[in-house]
């Protein structure tokens, strides 16, 4: 946490915002990351285009972000693969099981003002804050 400024994570959380308002206005779409991608496996030819435009904003954005602060983005060292690899699942499962990931009930649902999303983002910030306490070096030594 050395490296972080309220400034940057305040034009990040605009960016979010602005994209989410501009994909919600002009296609009419939730901006939630899982189910944009769940949709080009189960949309129609033509839904899927945008999904697939999305997504490699997404990955563009943050490559941006990594060429232009390097200082900002600092991969943590010495974690075991197979934690990894069962975090993934788990988020994967978690979006599925609550119908959305953060990005959907945390950003678009809140601001719809959904007591699903308000519920669905209760549970997700209270899960990682336990995840962090039991994997990080307070319990696990990890």
């Amino acid at each position: 946490m050395e490296n972080f400024t309220p400034y940057t994570a305040l034009i990040g959380g605009a960016l979010i915002g602005l994209a989410a308002t501009v994909l919600l206005l002009m296609n009419g779409r939730i901006a939630g990351v899982s189910g944009i991608l769940n949709g080009i496996f189960k949309s129609s030819r033509g839904d899927a285009a945008w999904r697939v435009w999305f997504l490699i904003g997404l990955i563009i954005g943050g490559g941006l972000y990594i060429m232009f602060f390097p200082p900002a983005f600092e991969p943590r060292t010495g974690f075991p693969l197979a934690l990894l690899v069962i975090a993934g699942v788990l988020v994967g499962f978690g979006a599925r099981l609550g119908s959305g990931c953060t990005s959907g009930h945390g950003v678009c649902g809140l601001a719809r003002l959904s007591g699903r999303s308000l519920v669905a983002t209760g549970v997700f910030l209270t899960t990682g804050m336990l995840t962090v306490f039991f994997v990080t070096r307070h319990v696990s030594g990890v």
